[in-house]
């Protein structure tokens, strides 16, 4: 689970008592069981941390019910865990808490996962809590026949902290087992102490035990890293070991033919996406993979302010390419439903042309080239096909934009450094920029998301900018924009 400040969000701990000891209220029955992407919960709540689980054709998303942005019980968060099911990602059943705050002690139920083992489904996750005034974090877990009712196990917690490791930093388990041992593995995130480099202490423990009782501390998957490498995901997927890690927020991965190791970097790093938090992975039917993640929301509402903690959830499609490396795209299932595609004018402004009626080609070696369509919905999908004919310097469009681009997201391609960026957020080693592309992007309510050829992926929280154009432009070069269709979002 992402660190927040401490100190802003103590002075917000004014819940009433009854909040505090019992965690917050969650009724799943006014709950949508329709299309969760991009989904928040009703009545005030967000959705935190996600660990997908999936197994006999059911996939489970458990969440981390959010309250107040992570200000609950003094600042530690106040989580609990939520579920959601489906079969087909289209249809979802909403159940109660199923890991909850029962005692005083229990500040938050904090981020793990979930595993299946002789017939019984084991939840470990991490307990915040204070010891002799000060914030330790430490492993608890629970037992179920059903994966909805768990019944926590003790000693309660378990485990409190791995000898030469942070007490104040030790959560986010993920768990697996060996069936060959028997063997509970787990990966802890931590930070070790006295390492040469102060600042490269983040590490990912990782403990075994037969019993449940007695654990041994191995050495570490992971080392080095500039913070805790926080929510944790591990998998074996066609033959490569994935060990999937947070740092500041973002996601990121290493992979090996070996299960702990050597590690080698991905070509790119497709789960990178800043909008995107804590990108936790579980299988699905026909040998697909479904990220779960949460979009946070932006302070006081504003488009350049940072993140908070809690927001809407939010799923991508994760598949393998020859060499191991990971790419996202939309989930088709989870592509919200449009209405009739508009009938569309497109202005052509200067050096640029219509291509049909619904294309428009941009040529210009001297500067700026643009076009521009009018009276866009605020929610739709938008799909074209972008063509760079020749080298070109960046090309892109506005969305939400008013008279001559004025506000607006930029949405900018720069073939050369192979960055992407969607109002203030990128995304790094896009490759393809120069070659032939299609986009699908989604507006929906103050959430953009696009997907560029069916590979990368990148989201951002836009809530200011409403204007109804948008512009297309490009910048020394020859770019076409084709089959350009732009289709109202039906009504939740």
């Amino acid at each position: 689970m992402k660190k927040y400040i401490i100190l802003l969000t103590l002075a917000l701990g004014t819940l009433s008592l009854s909040a505090q000891k019992l965690g917050v209220k969650y009724d799943p029955t006014i709950q949508s069981t329709k299309n969760l992407q991009y989904w928040r919960p009703k009545g005030n709540l967000f959705v935190g941390d996600c660990m997908p689980f999936y197994k006999d054709g059911v996939f489970s998303m458990y969440w981390l019910l959010d309250s107040a942005h992570h200000a609950s019980l003094g600042g530690l968060g106040g989580h609990q865990w939520v579920l959601s099911t489906t079969t087909d990602l289209k249809n979802w059943k909403q159940n109660p808490i199923v890991l909850g705050i029962d005692e005083p002690w229990e500040k938050s139920i904090c981020t793990g996962s979930v595993v299946f083992y002789k017939g019984k489904y084991y939840a470990f996750y991490a307990t915040r809590l204070v010891n002799d005034g000060k914030i330790n974090e430490q492993l608890s877990y629970a037992i179920s026949n059903d994966g909805i009712h768990f019944d926590k196990q003790k000693p309660n917690p378990f485990y409190t902290s791995a000898p030469g490791y942070s007490k104040r930093d030790f959560r986010d388990p993920k768990v697996f087992v060996d069936e060959k041992t028997g063997e509970f593995h787990l990966f802890v995130a931590s930070w070790q102490e006295n390492t040469p480099l102060r600042h490269s202490g983040g590490a990912l423990v990782h403990m075994v035990s037969k019993d449940l009782k007695n654990w041994t501390v191995l050495d570490p998957v992971l080392t080095g890293q500039g913070s805790v490498p926080e929510c944790p995901d591990y998998f074996l997927w066609n033959g490569w070991y994935y060990l999937v890690y947070g740092d500041n927020g973002d996601t990121y991965y290493v992979m090996s033919h070996s299960p702990y190791g050597p590690w080698q970097e991905p070509r790119y790093q497709a789960l990178n996406e800043s909008w995107i938090n804590v990108a936790k992975t579980a299988a699905f039917k026909n040998g697909r993979r479904i990220v779960g993640a949460w979009i946070p929301s932006r302070d006081q509402n504003k488009d350049n302010n940072g993140e908070r903690f809690g927001g809407n959830m939010a799923f991508r499609e994760v598949k393998q390419e020859a060499d191991g490396t990971l790419s996202t795209s939309f989930p088709a299932e989870m592509i919200p439903a449009t209405n009739a595609a508009l009938s569309l004018s497109i202005k052509a402004d200067m050096d640029a042309k219509a291509e049909g009626t619904d294309g428009i080609s941009i040529s210009t070696t001297s500067g700026m080239g643009s076009a521009h369509l009018e009276n866009l919905p605020l929610n739709c999908r938008i799909t074209m096909e972008v063509d760079p004919t020749t080298p070109i310097a960046e090309y892109g469009f506005y969305l939400r934009a008013d008279n001559q681009a004025d506000n607006g997201y930029r949405v900018d391609f720069l073939a050369g450094d192979r960055d992407v960026w969607l109002g203030n957020t990128m995304i790094r080693v896009v490759e393809g920029l120069d070659k032939p592309m299609k986009l699908d992007i989604i507006m929906k309510d103050d959430i953009i998301d696009m997907n560029i050829n069916g590979k990368r992926t990148i989201v951002n929280r836009c809530p200011e900018q409403k204007g109804t154009q948008l512009h297309f432009f490009a910048k020394h070069g020859n770019v076409k924009f084709r089959s350009i269709k732009i289709s109202p979002l039906k009504e939740d």
